[in-house]
């Protein structure tokens, strides 16, 4: 019998994080899905924790060999049987919450292409950095169209959306534009997919935090912080070019006077999982808090 949700995980190398993040599916309200698991060929000990559970909603697909990160993504959901997909990070959680909350505004909105949420930002101990991440403007929350979601993403100038736990889409609609775009940088596959979504249904922001999505532990190098960050520069100058019909030139001027916000805010974040007991974690935290900032400018 297929299953009205497939929430689907595409796991390399995450022996340490892989049953928390099962673990978190499992627990959800909802009880109609199936948790298809594609294992990218890992040799860190994350199929010996997957094959553990005996579960009829579980279900693993593995690659002999590992392929791009990006492939992988597009496979898992490949693999999948159910009009609606989430796509959840082999490190990432989400609450009990998420599928029935989001299920109900799927159902709501047939129009409806893409519904995401808002996330808190947690470390390798599952201690939340930062809360209530995405979704922090009112132009994001409730049914949007692609107009209001790419000049969204400009202005920001880097994810407002969500990341991929933050999600649920209409197979339907990921197939209609070609599943994850494989032509750009795999750090910003998460954003891409939600605005290319957007061409063929709208976008449905839920005020609520229902996923939590980890930042890594160790530091990232500063070449890689570049590389991020230089992503992020390329995927908003793709969007204008690509959505000219509806990016405005007050949109392009507001994101780039916005950008040295972006960069910092990145930094803090890095700085914030790298030790969760440093003075730096606890400025990062305070600053990073939406209920304590009250700022709309690092939103």
């Amino acid at each position: 019998m297929q299953p009205r949700v497939s929430v689907c995980v595409p796991l390399f190398q995450k022996v340490d994080y892989i049953g928390r993040t099962i673990d978190s599916v499992l627990a959800q309200t909802f009880t109609d899905f199936e948790l298809v698991i594609l294992d990218n060929a890992s040799t860190d000990g994350s199929a010996a924790v997957v094959d553990a559970y005996d579960d009829p909603r579980v279900r693993v697909v593995r690659h002999t060999e590992t392929v791009p990160m990006i492939a992988n993504f597009n496979a898992a959901v490949a693999a999948t049987r159910a009009p609606l997909v989430k796509v959840l990070n082999a490190d990432d959680l989400v609450e009990p919450e998420a599928l029935a909350r989001q299920v109900a505004v799927m159902d709501a909105e047939p129009d409806v292409a893409v519904v995401s949420s808002r996330h808190h930002l947690v470390d390798d101990r599952d201690r939340v950095v930062a809360r209530d991440r995405t979704l922090r403007t009112p132009d994001l929350v409730g049914r949007q169209d692609r107009a209001t979601v790419v000049r969204r993403v400009v202005r920001h100038g880097g994810n407002p959306l969500g990341v991929p736990g933050n999600m649920l889409f209409r197979r339907s609609a990921f197939d209609a534009v070609g599943g994850f775009p494989t032509e750009g940088d795999s750090f910003v596959i998460d954003v891409a997919l939600a605005v290319r979504l957007t061409t063929v249904g709208d976008f449905y922001g839920v005020p609520e935090t229902l996923s939590r999505f980890r930042l890594a532990s160790a530091s990232e190098s500063g070449s890689a912080r570049r590389h991020h960050l230089q992503a992020q520069r390329g995927f908003v100058r793709g969007l204008c070019r690509e959505h000219a019909d509806v990016v405005r030139r007050q949109d392009v001027v507001r994101g780039l006077a916005r950008w040295p916000l972006t960069y910092l805010r990145h930094q803090m974040l890095m700085s914030a999982a790298s030790d969760p007991d440093s003075r730096a974690h606890r400025v990062a935290a305070r600053l990073l808090d939406p209920a304590r900032r009250g700022r709309a400018g690092w939103r």
